[in-house]
């Protein structure tokens, strides 16, 4: 059988079998190692008022949202690309 990826889509390598996590778009259930995370920091404070507090030295606080994305979710959301036949077996950062 011939191999699509050098890496089989996932990032596991030997480690057995790796926790699911939910799909942010879609809410399927993927492994963790193929889904692809995506990590945004989110403000509560409107832009222009954060603006103005942050010139009289304020603190805006901010927080970490992490996403999970399964692959059709991802493409579909331009978080990755589709690849040719031989770009996808070279392993590239997001």
């Amino acid at each position: 059988m011939p191999k699509k990826r050098k890496s089989r889509g996932r990032s596991k390598g030997g480690k057995g079998r790796s926790e699911l996590v939910h799909c942010s778009g879609c809410g399927c259930l993927v492994p963790r190692d193929k889904a692809k995370k995506v990590t945004t920091w989110v403000s509560f404070v409107d832009p222009a008022l954060a603006k103005e507090l942050r010139a009289q030295g304020a603190f805006i606080p901010r927080e970490k949202v992490v996403k999970y994305y399964c692959i059709s979710c991802a493409v579909y959301r331009g978080v990755v690309k589709v690849r040719s036949k031989e770009e996808r077996k070279i392993a590239k950062p997001l």
